[in-house]
């Protein structure tokens, strides 16, 4: 869209800081001060001057941001394209959106991010947002300071928390907007776990050599004797052995990760997020046995317990509190998230949850475009 500059006031971004209660002492190590951006219209505050902002309340909106991402990256200067504050500022000039404030949130984590959930593997960062954020911004800005003001979106990881927020904590969020949304984790995640236990395999101890090799799967089968210990062999499922710890300590010692280790840090960062286990190596367990690559029912359990595909019954009335959720998704998504967007939409319509679902021709790269649809469409739930 932006392939020339724009002529029309672009609003300020404001730089704020806050040490968090939440996050000190976070199990990665992470610091708990973060400093992060907010957009705020042309002429915020103004009581004389003839902006949009005049000195009213505001609506606001929380951008969460994909893994891998903070919300630094979407203030960042772009070439042939708009960041989402000029984005912004376009779509208030055309009238499409309202005045509002947008918050810009540091979610990044030592994993590569996080899945704006509550993790004793990563952080609480649910909390961090709702219990700590909004509440900061209300204090610092001119909010309306309710939840029929107040709604988030996000891409990916971060359309996924946009997702879960509205099901678990509608008394903070009064619209939400989900692009690409992880949901319909057979497909999303499970898929790519032999890719990453290839990757963990480099980092076994004793290392794989040529020659005859007996699979060491024992430690899963459930024998008498096994069974006389009290079931310990369920008990260390999904365990590390070492490969993972040896694997993060040697990306963060990385000043590049290749697409591989992504990846493989990405599957960790989920584990992290929807089996953590305070009593497990690293804080947390994986769903696939590390030696085989054979699927631990039971840790395959915990994950699906996180998936939106599965939650809809469960929360529809808080669903149905919302003014508005958006969803959307390209029906090429390399990550085939458009099939678990449909599932989701299906089961939002069977709870008689009222939603807007789109897709569109594109995957899952490139497609802040779409906010040009979502934005309006939050911005009319909460005026």
């Amino acid at each position: 869209m932006a392939l020339k500059r724009s002529s029309w006031p672009d609003g300020q971004v404001a730089i704020l800081e806050h040490d968090s209660r939440i996050l000190a002492d976070n199990p990665l190590g992470d610091p708990s001060l973060r400093r992060f951006p907010v957009w705020m219209p042309p002429g915020y505050g103004n009581t004389t001057g003839s902006g949009s902002g005049r000195g009213r309340k505001l609506p606001v909106l929380f951008d969460l941001t994909g893994y891998t991402g903070s919300g630094w990256s979407h203030t960042n200067w772009q070439n042939f394209a708009e960041n989402v504050p000029e984005r912004l500022a376009r779509l208030l000039h055309e009238g499409r959106i309202a005045p509002c404030i947008v918050v810009f949130p540091d979610c990044f984590t030592a994993l590569g991010g996080n899945q704006y959930i509550n993790s004793s593997a990563i952080g609480d960062y649910a909390d961090y947002l709702t219990r700590e954020l909004i509440p900061f911004i209300d204090g610092e800005f001119l909010t309306h300071g309710d939840r029929e003001h107040r709604g988030c979106f996000g891409k990916s990881s971060g359309g996924y928390g946009a997702m879960i927020h509205g099901m678990r904590y509608p008394r903070f969020w009064g619209a939400i907007a989900n692009h690409s949304g992880d949901a319909y984790f057979d497909f999303v995640y499970r898929s790519a776990w032999p890719e990453t236990l290839t990757h963990l395999a480099r980092y076994r101890q004793p290392a794989l050599k040529e020659g005859r090799v007996r699979a060491d799967s024992q430690r899963w089968e459930r024998s008498p004797e096994r069974d006389a210990e009290g079931g310990r062999a369920e008990a260390d499922a999904g365990c590390d052995d070492g490969r993972i710890e040896r694997f993060l300590n040697a990306v963060w010692q990385r000043e590049k990760l290749d697409g591989s280790e992504i990846m493989t840090l990405m599957n960790v960062c989920m584990a992290a997020s929807y089996d953590p286990d305070p009593q497990a190596p690293n804080g947390f367990r994986v769903p696939f046995d590390l030696e085989t690559g054979e699927l631990i029912p039971s840790r395959w359990r915990a994950w699906l317990r996180h998936d939106p595909v599965h939650l809809v019954r469960r929360f529809a009335a808080n669903l149905r509190r919302l003014r508005g959720i958006y969803i959307d998704c390209g029906w090429s998504d390399q990550y085939h998230i458009h099939y678990g967007s449909r599932i989701l939409s299906r089961e939002l319509h069977r709870a008689g949850v009222e939603h807007r679902y789109e897709e569109f021709d594109g995957n899952h790269s490139g497609i802040d475009h779409r906010m040009d649809q979502s934005l309006p469409f939050l911005s009319k739930a909460l005026k």
